[in-house]
């Protein structure tokens, strides 16, 4: 405390200067619009500038983490690829006719989420892909821990996608080790935890069983992750509301996929026909 005291005795001068120049330079961008001007804009740059450098430098921190989801993908797709491999491998050896060809159904785009909403009750993020990525309305959003949400909007460049967290969605969803098929919402309360509803009561539900889609539209395909059973809140005889946790950490989100389906327009065409 006295060497402080001792340092503003000896410096006082010079303090007081500085104090007074600092009243000064306020004075003078307050009053004058185009000081000030200049000053808002250098400030905006530098903190633009400054925030750039603190998201290159969070991005390089998890990069360990990203490496790690990449390897985990990796390894998934090689065993798939393994798969398929034998699976082409029998049929050939069964001599199927050469004309039989093998169609793609689904079609995988990689993007970016550039702003991710969870705090409300109808929330929403934009991805980094448009039209010219062949990107359109009413197309799945997953990552490789599970669904993300459903294309709404789209422009030439960017998408605005309804998440799983918003009151309004509603998606196809069934247990894994069943056939037993609900719908999933959202209560608008946590954002790690989704309602599935509509479930038979005779279907047989426990603790940690996983949720995955149901397929049962052109959105999302079968299978895809969704999260694992907490628990079953008993309501009337024909209501049962099962909350799941999801896989995801949705107010942690980056890399994402839009799933492509070959087959939609020609699926919406066929169920749209109302001739008999």
């Amino acid at each position: 405390m006295q060497q402080l005291i001792y340092f503003i005795q000896k410096y006082r001068y010079f303090l007081f200067f500085l104090l007074l120049q600092f009243i000064a330079i306020n004075l003078v961008i307050n009053n004058r619009s185009f000081h000030k001007s200049k000053f808002v804009n250098s400030a905006n740059s530098f903190t633009g500038g400054f925030y750039n450098k603190i998201n290159s430098i969070t991005d390089y921190l998890h990069l360990n983490k990203e490496n790690l989801l990449l390897i985990n993908e990796n390894l998934v797709l090689k065993n798939k690829v393994e798969k398929f491999s034998q699976l082409i491998a029998e049929i050939k050896s069964k001599k199927i006719d050469d004309t039989t060809s093998f169609k793609q159904r689904f079609y995988f785009i990689e993007g970016k989420i550039e702003k991710n909403q969870f705090g409300g009750n109808y929330n929403f993020l934009t991805i980094n892909l448009g039209r010219k990525d062949s990107i359109s309305n009413e197309m799945a959003v997953i990552n490789s821990k599970g669904i993300i949400g459903i294309t709404e909007h789209v422009s030439n460049n960017y998408s605005r996608v309804q998440s799983i967290l918003n009151r309004n969605s509603k998606i196809n969803a069934r247990l894994k080790n069943s056939s037993y098929f609900g719908s999933l919402m959202w209560n608008g309360i946590d954002y790690n935890i989704l309602q599935l509803l509509d479930i038979p009561r005779q279907a047989i539900i426990k603790s940690g069983d996983t949720i995955v889609t149901g397929g049962m539209s052109t959105i999302f395909p079968a299978d895809i992750p969704i999260g694992k059973v907490i628990d079953t809140e008993e309501g009337s005889s024909i209501k049962r509301i099962v909350n799941i946790q999801l896989f995801n950490d949705m107010s942690n989100l980056k890399n994402i996929y839009v799933i492509k389906d070959f087959d939609k327009h020609e699926i919406m065409n066929l169920e749209n026909n109302r001739n008999e």
